[in-house]
């Protein structure tokens, strides 16, 4: 991991920590650099990734603030474009497209986009997030039920989504995984149906949750594109089974 990277896992973990002021505020850059033991550019690089994100705002003459961290089923708070509202921006259309999806369809989708996110989480998960990720990917192993294994697998995926850091990928992450609750979904989706399953599944969230904890993005995209893949085939051969595609 280079100087840059290490400085944005370190101002990341701060973050985390809330080791700043109620009002959000952070301490000044000389004093956060030599608190994270990282040089200035390379803070000012981090910091510059960050506010990309919305995760912070540098206001000129008053400092950097923290913003809010979105709780659970939220999406991050970013501030609207300049002279627009909030209220003014359009809805997704999604919804009404994904009720006449289908399995196969969403896991093409989720084989577009997952892997991408497992990658930008290697980089910009925080340690609280890894220790999340390995301990559900923990949990989907030693599930001995199908609602254990489903709850564990659906916090996993969506815990890599929120460490991603990027609102619009975790707003599509959720307006998806409402289609998963569906009846075709759980029929043929990826949950734990056998325990041969269950193992592969849980081998491939071990493997994600490993390559994200090493800060390789280029093994966790691998990992999550050969996990869902091996969903897609799944989900292929119970819709369509060899007896029937030979006729």
């Amino acid at each position: 991991m280079d100087r840059s990277d290490q400085a944005l896992t370190k101002v990341r973990e701060f973050i985390e920590r809330r080791d700043f002021a109620a009002d959000g505020r952070m301490p000044p850059e000389r004093t956060l650099a030599t608190q994270l033991h990282v040089g200035r550019r390379s803070l000012r690089r981090a910091l510059e990734v960050l506010e990309q994100e919305g995760r912070i705002q540098r206001q000129q003459g008053r400092g950097t603030f923290v913003y809010a961290a979105p709780a659970i089923g939220t999406a991050a708070t970013i501030p609207a474009a300049r002279g627009t509202s909030s209220s003014a921006r359009p809805a997704a259309g999604l919804d009404a497209i994904l009720d006449y999806s289908n399995p196969l369809e969403v896991i093409e989708v989720r084989l577009a986009t997952e892997p991408a996110m497992a990658r930008l989480a290697a980089l910009r998960a925080s340690t609280a997030e890894i220790g999340r990720l390995q301990t559900l990917a923990a949990k989907t192993r030693a599930a001995t039920d199908t609602a254990g294994y489903e709850h564990a697998d659906a916090l996993f995926h969506r815990t890599i989504a929120e460490a991603a850091r990027n609102a619009l990928f975790l707003a599509f992450f959720d307006t998806m995984s409402a289609q998963q609750r569906d009846a075709g979904w759980r029929r043929l989706g990826e949950h734990a149906h056998c325990f041969k399953r269950q193992a592969v599944y849980a081998g491939f969230h071990e493997s994600i949750a490993a390559a994200i904890a090493a800060r390789n993005g280029q093994e966790a995209y691998a990992q999550m594109l050969r996990h869902l893949g091996d969903v897609q085939q799944y989900i292929y051969e119970q819709a369509f089974p060899r007896s029937e595609t030979a006729q």
